[in-house]
């Protein structure tokens, strides 16, 4: 007679066990004690995937032909050796089991919790309780629909390999023990639960916008058909999945298993019972433990090693270590009275204190720039240091503390740094540092003092350039036909739901297009970087430059076009493939704002670059971008793994003087005098008065009056008519040009205005060996 009592000890305690030669299983004959000993057996490489979670059952206490509830709340008559964790909902806290070793499992055995369906986070410490904590990883449920089959779901789980390898996450399959599949990912730090929500989301409506007849991402099920569900939903917060190595609650005992790539590239795919999966595990371990090793890398180290030989530990108190801060980066000012009384200038910067020595500190007037000279990097722990260094010793005198606080970063380049301070005697002062030598650099006080918006702190690449080149020859297998979309480039980051937009020269523009906000709430809860254009469309639905560079007064509604993305979620998808970024960006598109002020523009589709060049002209459009689709982002380089190509010929110019105007513009600006810089100032390119509207005559006279110079900023004296009676300007203001021709040692021909460039600055214009010369000198 089978034996229907036991006290097992298990983990050095002990579980009474019941009614063992219960049947759960009716169509196998699956006793009670065949399920105990499956979850003590599996309980090795299930436990490590239920560990620090809230446990659900379900339970079928008479088997799987009878009635089954769910249980979340742990009664309480549970063994007292069983973790509790508590979660708040709107009726009050309730106490979860949380598993922790081989007795737990044993114990839900005997509960014939036959399924364990846990949320994808787990508990965290919060002081002395335990609070829910961020995902630790993304998972897509695909239920398949009458018709569909487990071969079907495979198929479709190695397409969400891929979307996720493009995303620079992985993925591993577990056929669910019931119809369908799962997929399971690690995720990066610091994604919500909403963000993980979304990335998901992102991830099924990609799926079904490939292929809308075999697959939904609707929640629906009268919209379902016969497609296969990709169930986005289960990576809400308060949703559960089942957890791999469960067994399911089906007819036979089938379990929630892992399974290799490899399996669901054969076709014949079955679901497995628990004696399958156990003799799975002798022979191969857990197919899952790459999901449990989802640690963060660890952060680069930190070079000191030009501080330290500087110093000697023994002679200096000076620290010699220290971790980065964890809030705002840090900045600080220290009077050093050295042989000379100087202020050093310390920048948190990738885990040091980025530092300059500047003689009369950093300036309090915008007219007065003061030399600062770039030292070497300092330990973090330096901000705090105050004391004396002895005589003798490298920078031997008195070191006090003259400021201190955080700063916002807007630009961080080899050759220019902006960053605000938020300091106890420097409150939101805006300061530039610009490099004029090997180590010599110019601190400036900013104009404009006021703080930019905290979303600045989280600073984009700057953008990768194209080459201008003929582009007729280019193959559509190998290379990519984009839009060339004539508006203002944007750079920009979503971080903790907060929105920050970047012209290609790092301004800040993020207050002047109240249009892209909702990008923010659409990509809420994720961290991602894009690469796009700002655009006012003309009647005909093109884009305008003209109407874009009309400021506060542009008609229009302004929309961003995104064509690239370079992170997501704390992954590095610049060095990526053009082809897999297009990909991750296609599948972030249904997440935009459905009023079209934000979308992704489809390719041209085109066999030949020439092809996509007629396209363009008939379209309208100024030209085309071809990408190569195997190129990586390399930001801030021009390169020619994209190359451009213009319908008409335009030029980013500085403006150095203008000429008075006569007759209809008397006393007015009658033409600017532009050119691009050379070593020594401008190289002049000639006069542009034509495409000037009243309104730009205003706007012009307006910016360029309090510039004016006696001398003249271009490189050499100008043989022009246009030039006589000229009013030489500092060469600040940045306009853009059309033209028909520029001849090699000539002038700008048929030149006409088209707007201001208030995203670019004089030094991102081409330089003097840049200058497009068409031909030889006439």
């Amino acid at each position: 007679m089978a034996q229907t009592r036991e006290n097992r000890e298990v983990d050095g305690v002990h579980v009474q066990l019941t009614n063992l030669d219960k049947v759960l299983y009716p169509a196998t004959g699956t006793t009670k004690a065949e399920v105990i000993d499956y979850y003590q057996a599996i309980a090795p490489v299930a436990v490590p995937h239920l560990r620090d979670r809230p446990l659900t059952r379900k339970r079928w206490p008479n088997g799987v032909d009878k009635t089954a509830f769910f249980e979340k709340r742990l009664p309480s008559h549970a063994p007292a050796w069983i973790r509790r964790g508590a979660q708040h909902h709107s009726d009050g806290e309730s106490l979860y089991p949380v598993v922790e070793n081989t007795a737990d499992m044993v114990w839900l055995g005997q509960q014939a919790a036959l399924e364990l369906h846990v949320p994808q986070w787990t508990f965290i410490a919060d002081g002395e309780n335990e609070e829910p904590g961020p995902p630790d990883r993304l998972v897509l449920d695909l239920d398949p629909g009458p018709g569909s089959t487990l071969d079907d779901c495979a198929a479709l789980a190695l397409r969400i390999r891929d979307l996720l390898a493009a995303m620079g996450l992985d993925g591993h399959p577990v056929t669910s023990g019931s119809k369908g599949m799962h997929i399971y990912s690690t995720l990066p730090g610091g994604l919500s639960s909403p963000g993980a929500r979304k990335v998901a989301h992102a991830i099924a409506s990609q799926l079904e916008a490939e292929s809308p007849e075999l697959v939904t991402a609707s929640m629906s099920k009268d919209q379902r058909g016969g497609r296969i569900f990709v169930d986005w939903s289960q990576n809400s917060g308060s949703k559960t999945t089942i957890s791999p190595y469960s067994l399911r609650g089906r007819e036979h005992p089938w379990v929630a298993a892992p399974r290799s790539w490899d399996e669901l590239s054969r076709p014949g795919l079955q679901q497995l019972e628990f004696h399958d999966v156990l003799a799975r595990v002798r022979t191969s371990g857990d197919l899952l433990a790459p999901l449990l090793s989802g640690t963060p890398a660890p952060p680069e180290p930190v070079d000191l090693d030009e501080y330290r030989a500087k110093r000697d530990a023994a002679k200096t108190p000076e620290p010699f270590g220290g971790a980065a801060s964890t809030g705002d980066p840090i900045f600080v000012i220290q009077e050093h009275h050295a042989r000379r009384l100087h202020y050093d200038f310390r920048l948190e910067h990738d885990g040091v204190l980025a530092s300059w020595a500047v003689p009369k500190n950093l300036p309090d007037d915008p007219a007065v720039n003061h030399l600062a000279v770039r030292t070497e990097d300092h330990p973090m722990d330096y901000a705090a240091f105050e004391g004396s260094i002895p005589k003798g010793e490298y920078g031997g005198g008195d070191v006090s503390i003259w400021d201190h606080g955080t700063y916002e970063l807007e630009k961080w380049r080899k050759d220019e740094v902006i960053v605000t301070l938020h300091g106890a005697r420097l409150r939101g002062l805006r300061y530039a540092l610009i490099r004029t030598g090997e180590k010599n650099w110019l601190a400036h006080l900013t104009k404009d003092k006021t703080a930019p918006a905290k979303a600045a702190a989280a600073q984009a690449p700057d953008p990768m350039l194209p080459s201008e080149s003929t582009i007729d020859r280019l193959s559509g297998e190998d290379w990519a036909f984009e839009g060339k979309w004539d508006g203002y480039r944007i750079m920009a980051t979503v971080r903790g739901g907060a929105l920050s937009l970047r012209t290609r020269s790092g301004r800040v523009v993020t207050g002047e297009f109240p249009e892209f906000e909702s990008l923010a709430r659409d990509l809420d809860g994720m961290d991602v970087v894009l690469d796009g254009e700002a655009v006012v469309l003309d009647d005909a639905g093109v884009p305008s430059f003209h109407l874009m560079a009309g400021g506060e007064s542009r008609t229009g509604a302004v929309r961003l076009y995104l064509f690239d993305v370079l992170e997501l979620n704390g992954v590095d998808l610049t060095k990526r493939p053009w082809s897999v970024r297009r990909e991750v960006l296609e599948s972030l598109a249904p997440l935009l704002d459905s009023d079209d002020s934000i979308g992704v523009p489809a390719l041209v589709e085109a066999s030949t670059g020439l092809v996509a060049a007629t396209l363009s002209a008939e379209r309208g459009w100024e030209g085309i971008v071809a990408k190569r689709r195997d190129s990586p982002y390399l930001p801030g380089q021009r390169v020619r793994a994209w190359l451009k190509h213009k319908n008409w010929r335009d030029l980013q110019v500085a403006i150095g003087g203008w000429k008075p105007g006569k007759g209809s513009r008397a006393n007015r600006i009658g033409s600017v005098l532009v050119g691009l810089p050379a070593e020594t100032g401008l190289v002049y390119l000639g006069s542009v008065g034509s495409g000037l509207r009243d309104r730009d005559l205003d706007a012009l006279a307006q910016r360029l009056e309090p510039l004016r110079m006696k001398r003249s900023p271009f490189t050499a004296s100008i043989d022009d008519p246009d030039a006589r009676d000229a009013v030489w300007v500092l060469p600040q203001v940045v306009g853009d040009v059309r033209y028909s021709s520029l001849r090699r040692g000539g002038h700008l021909r048929q030149p006409s205005w088209r707007g201001f460039r208030d995203d670019l600055l004089p030094g991102d214009l081409p330089g003097e060996a840049e200058i497009p010369w068409e031909g030889p000198d006439e």
